[in-house]
Parts: structure tokens; sequence; C-alpha cells
């Protein structure tokens, strides 16, 4: 199962609507064939493992009477792709392994029942945690039509990101930059809001050229943006305005002759923006923006994962900005408590990363730039 896992990173952020599968086929103690589902239109993993293994060629089929590994339970229905159940069957596999259900109410259990009933030995819940970790905006997706929402941000040990004139390069240092890259190539989208391409000019990339990356997105009701930002520059990865309907900035022709997609919302909000790339079929997002859209976005609940890089530095400076802005907390008992949370050292930083609780989502907290 844990082979299974890695082969789906293999399409980490290139998959979605879909989920990251990773099928392996084992007979007499030996892999016969294995494969991973590269992206949403292709053939699920279970079909590339089954090519592998030679199950289109009766003579040549070492898929008779082995076992199937998979990390999602197989479809049981016909979408862009025949449902894998059939295949499975068709292939003659003994016993299928499954990590997890599959939350879809299209499969939902459908099938491994589907298995069952032909006669294949059916075993689920084999490192189901690491299994739903995974594939974690893909259940978010499912079960609350939104994709994930992960903010990150890299702060010093008394809690600024950048200094009382602006300054932040680099808070971290030269391993914990790339761990967030790292972080990036899982995502779909990577947003910022307007202050912080004015002020930090970033690349929102991986820095990778065999890595993916994100499609970038940059919230602005007035854009009022600089016309020379890497972020225009679509030959390195896509980029996304989204404004306000009624925005008339001559920015807007300019943006769009380099090809940076602009698209207006009715109501720019985290919230709107969240529902709008959802049903562009995103699953994963990070937000990378300031304190002001940060708290905003935890306030109407589209954040649930934060990622927060600490570095041994003090700053100092009663107007150094802080990641999180006002969410309107008086008391110690109103604070959000991360949940499930995790400590890494990287280098000399420290990451926390946790679950925010559902009890997250506030009051509204004002403009977006």
């Amino acid at each position: 199962m844990q082979r299974c896992l890695v082969l789906a990173r293999q399409a980490w952020g290139q998959t979605a609507p879909n989920p990251l599968v990773g099928c392996v086929i084992v007979k007499e103690g030996q892999i016969v064939g294995e494969g991973y589902h590269p992206q949403a239109g292709q053939p699920h993993a279970e079909v590339f493992a089954l090519r592998a293994a030679g199950a289109d060629d009766p003579a040549q089929n070492r898929a008779r009477g082995a076992t199937l590994y998979v990390n999602l339970e197989p479809c049981n229905h016909y979408g862009r792709t025949p449902p894998c159940s059939e295949a499975v069957i068709k292939a003659g596999i003994a016993k299928v392994v499954v990590g997890m259900i599959d939350p879809d109410p299209r499969v939902a259990g459908s099938g491994v029942a589907r298995l069952r009933e032909a006669g294949i030995e059916v075993v689920v819940g084999i490192a189901e945690a690491d299994c739903r970790d995974l594939n974690e905006g893909f259940i978010q997706r499912v079960l609350h039509q939104r994709p994930l929402g992960i903010l990150k941000y890299a702060m010093t040990l008394d809690g600024k990101i950048a200094t009382s004139s602006g300054h932040s390069a680099w808070v971290t240092a030269p391993s914990a930059r790339t761990a967030v890259h790292q972080l990036r190539a899982t995502c779909d989208a990577v947003i910022v809001g307007g202050n912080t391409v004015r002020r930090d000019n970033p690349q929102l990339t991986t820095h990778q050229s065999d890595r993916h990356n994100p499609l970038r997105i940059v919230m602005s009701k007035s854009l009022d943006l600089p016309p020379d930002a890497y972020l225009w520059q679509t030959q390195t990865a896509p980029t996304l305005v989204l404004t306000e309907v009624g925005c008339s900035s001559p920015l807007l022709l300019e943006l769009q002759g380099l090809g940076v997609e602009v698209v207006a919302l009715e109501h720019l909000s985290p919230a709107s923006v969240m529902d709008y790339l959802y049903q562009r079929g995103l699953a994963v997002v990070l937000w990378e923006c300031g304190g002001r859209l940060a708290a905003r976005a935890i306030a109407e609940g589209v954040i649930q994962k934060v990622w927060a890089f600490i570095a041994p530095k003090i700053i100092g400076g009663e107007a150094a900005p802080s990641p999180v802005g006002e969410l309107g907390l008086t008391s110690m008992t109103e604070a959000l408590t991360l949940e499930r949370v995790r400590w890494q050292a990287i280098g000399d930083d420290c990451l926390v990363e946790g679950y925010l609780p559902e009890r997250s989502r506030l009051a509204n907290l004002g403009a977006v730039d």
C-alpha cells in the first residue's frame, strides 16, 4: 500500500478533480504490474497496472490469480472512463486490498460490493490514515463542495512576517523555502492578494523545471497592480487574476495581452473565490497572502489547514505585520486551537502543521486589497 502511495504522488497537483491513486499487482510475492492515475480524463491507476501485468493478452496475463493493491476503492460507474471494477474482474484478479472507501457518492462502497459479488476477496482499510492524508483535497471537494484551503506563512520568533518597513526577504532559511516549493508542487493553485504582488513581487513557482507549477491567482478588486510583476510571465506558469464586476482598470487589457486570464466575479471574497475554483475542478488551494486577506479567509471558513514556518529570529516593531490580521477575538478562550498538530525541524527553522477547528467561521473582516 505504501508503494501505491509513492506511485500516486507522481501526479501530485495534476489530477483534480480526480483523486491521487496508485495501484500495485502482486503474484507469488513479486510485483507483476503497477501504475498511477496521471490526470483527469486519462485511465485510472488500476488500468495502467493491469496493462503492465499483461491483462490485455490472455496468453501473457500475469494478473490472473494475483492480488491487487490500490489506495482508493475502484470506481464502479461510467465517467470519462469505464468502471475499474469491471476491468479488475475481467483480468481474473483473486484478491483486492483497498486503502480507503471512495467518499464520492457515485462509488461509496459500490466498487467493493461489485468485486465481492464477482467472488473476489476484498480487504478494506489498509494504511487508511495515510491514504486519507494523501487525498484530503479530494475528500474536501466531495464532502464540502470546495477545495481544501491551506494557509502558509513564515514568521519570526516574535510573530512578524516582515519588518516595520515591509522588508520580508528572507524570514526563513533556504531549506524551509525549498519545503515551500515542494508544497506548491502538490497544490492546484496558490493565491495572493494585490498587496503581496505590490510589496513582494513573488514568482509563486516551484523553482524546478521538472515539477508541476500551480495556477497562480491574484485577488484584486481595483487591479492596482504593477505592470511588470513576475506573475505576468505566463510562459513559466499560468496566472489568473480575479477581480470584481465593474472594474475598469487599463491594466486589464494589458494583462490579457500577456496571456494572463482575468475573471470578474460578482463579489470578490475568499468564499466566492473558493466556490469559483471548485467549479473549475480544483482540489487543493494554497493561500500565501498577507495578514488581512489571511484573516478574512479564516473568517469565511475557507482555510482548513495551516503550515506555519517559524524562524529563530526576533525583529520587533509595533508596526511590523503579523501573519493573520484582525479576527475580532478578545480573549484567549476564543483562540482558534489547531488540531492534529505536527512539528518538524527544517534546518534551523520549525514547521508547525495543523488543522483549524470547524468553528473557525467568523464575522466579515473588511476589504480584500
